[in-house]
C-alpha cells in the first residue's frame, strides 16, 4: 500500500476518514447473524421448610406444606411432583448425606390424593425386617420437589426417626349389625410385624369413616382408593378384641379399621392398619309388638248406630312412623286394616261395626323403613243388638 497515498491533500482532514471507517465498522457489525433465542429457564419450586416425620405401624409418614411460589415468586401453574429421600446415621449419630437415597417419586398429577387439610401425607412403608436389630434404628429423610424434569427444588430440611417393631397386622375384622349397635371382633395379635415375640401392649384403637357407596368395591381392595364422605377418625379405645359403636345410622355406609397399640421409648405407637371392614347397615327391626290394647263400645254420632273406641300405649321407638290396626270376624287371624293410612297416635275409633257381629282388633307398630312389628294381642268385641 501506498502510505503516501493516504496522506490527506492539502485541505483535507483525516476525521472524515476517520468517520467513514466507522461508519463501515459498525454496518457490518449490524450485518452479523442473530444469536440463537435464549430459552426461559424452568420454573424451580421454593425448598420445602417445614418437614416432619413419626411412626405409623411399620412406615415413617412424613408431613409437609407444598411450595406453592418458585424461587423468582411466580406462582406455581399446577402441583409439582414431590421425590422422597431416605437416609442413614453414621455411627457417631451424625447424618450421613451419602447414603440418601431416592425411595418415591409421587407424580404432580397424584399428589391431590395425598392432601390432608392443606398438607401433604405420605408414609414410606418399612420392611420389618428392618426393625428387628437394633430395635430404636434410626431413618433420615429431606424431600424435594420438581416442576419441570430440568431441574428441581433444593433440599428440604431433614428430620430423622427412630423406628421399632409394632404388633402385626390385624388380618381380619368380622363385623355384625343390631338393632342397637354395630359390633365388631377381631383376633388378638401375637407377635410383631418381624415375627418377633410381641411385648405386653396396651389395647385397640378402632377408626372409622364414611365411604362413598360407589367406591366400596375399590375400598375393599385398596383404602387409598375410597373416596369419603367423611374421612377416618379415631371412634374410641378399646381394652379387649372387640368393641361396639353405637353411634352408628342406619343407611350410611361405613370403613372400620384397628389398630394396636404399644409403648416404645416413652412413645405411643400403632400398629399398621387392619384389615378394613366395610358396614351398610340396613334397618331390618321391627318395633316392638304394641302393647295395652283396649277397647269399648260406645254410641255412634247417627242415632241407634254403635262405634268401636280402640287405644293402647304408645311405643317408645323414636323412628316410629305410626300404627296399623286390623279387625277380623274370625278369631287367630289377622284380617283387614281398619284404615288405609299409617295412625299417628296410639287411637281409633271403628265406625264400619255391625250390630250382632264379634271382632277381633289387634295392632302393630311401623318404623320409618317400613318394618312392621309383631301383632298385639288381640281383643274381642261383641257389638250388641241396639235396645228396641
Amino acid at each position: 500500500m501506498n502510505i503516501r497515498a493516504m496522506k490527506p491533500k492539502p485541505g483535507g482532514s483525516w476525521n472524515f476518514d476517520l468517520r467513514i471507517f466507522i461508519f463501515f465498522f459498525l454496518f457490518l457489525a449490524g450485518c452479523g447473524a442473530p444469536g440463537e433465542p435464549t430459552p426461559p429457564s424452568p420454573p424451580v419450586p421454593t425448598a420445602v421448610n417445614d418437614l416432619s416425620t413419626q411412626q405409623a405401624g411399620d412406615g415413617a409418614q412424613l408431613t409437609f406444606t407444598l411450595p406453592s411460589k418458585t424461587i423468582k415468586g411466580d406462582l406455581l401453574a399446577q402441583h409439582p411432583g414431590v421425590e422422597i429421600f431416605r437416609g442413614e446415621l453414621k455411627s457417631d449419630g451424625s447424618i450421613d448425606l451419602k447414603s440418601f437415597r431416592l425411595v418415591y417419586t409421587i407424580p404432580g398429577s397424584l399428589v391431590e390424593s395425598y392432601l390432608t387439610e392443606g398438607h401433604v401425607q405420605f408414609t414410606d412403608p418399612i420392611a420389618p425386617e428392618e426393625l428387628k436389630a437394633p430395635p430404636g434404628s434410626t431413618v433420615a429423610y429431606f424431600v424435594r420437589t420438581r416442576a419441570s424434569q430440568k431441574r428441581a427444588s433444593a433440599d428440604s430440611n431433614t428430620v430423622t426417626l427412630r423406628m421399632f417393631p409394632v404388633p402385626e397386622r390385624i388380618a381380619s375384622v368380622e363385623a355384625r349389625v343390631t338393632e342397637t349397635a354395630i359390633e365388631l371382633r377381631w383376633a388378638a395379635p401375637a407377635r410383631t410385624s418381624a415375627g418377633d415375640s410381641l411385648p405386653a401392649f396396651e389395647g385397640y384403637r378402632i377408626y372409622r369413616g364414611e365411604l362413598d357407596a360407589a367406591s366400596v368395591d375399590a375400598a375393599a381392595k385398596d383404602i387409598t382408593q375410597a373416596k369419603w364422605k367423611a374421612p377416618l377418625k379415631l371412634l374410641g379405645p378399646s381394652d379387649n378384641n372387640n368393641y361396639q359403636d353405637s353411634s352408628f345410622e342406619f343407611g350410611r355406609t361405613y370403613l372400620y379399621i384397628v389398630r394396636s397399640v404399644i409403648t416404645a421409648d416413652g412413645r405411643t405407637l400403632e400398629s399398621s392398619d387392619s384389615t378394613p371392614a366395610i358396614v351398610a347397615p340396613r334397618d331390618i327391626f321391627p318395633p316392638a309388638a304394641p302393647q295395652g290394647l283396649v277397647a269399648a263400645v260406645l254410641p255412634g254420632v247417627e242415632p241407634g248406630s254403635l262405634l268401636v273406641d280402640l287405644s293402647w300405649s304408645i311405643n317408645l321407638e323414636t323412628d316410629l312412623a305410626g300404627y296399623h290396626v286390623y279387625k277380623s270376624e274370625q278369631q287367630g287371624t289377622l284380617g283387614q286394616l281398619v284404615t288405609p293410612e299409617l295412625l299417628p297416635t296410639p287411637a281409633v275409633r271403628d265406625t264400619s261395626v255391625l250390630s250382632g257381629h264379634r271382632y277381633w282388633y289387634s295392632v302393630t307398630a311401623v318404623d320409618r323403613a317400613g318394618n312392621e312389628s309383631p301383632p298385639s294381642a288381640p281383643v274381642v268385641v261383641d257389638v250388641a243388638q241396639p235396645s228396641p
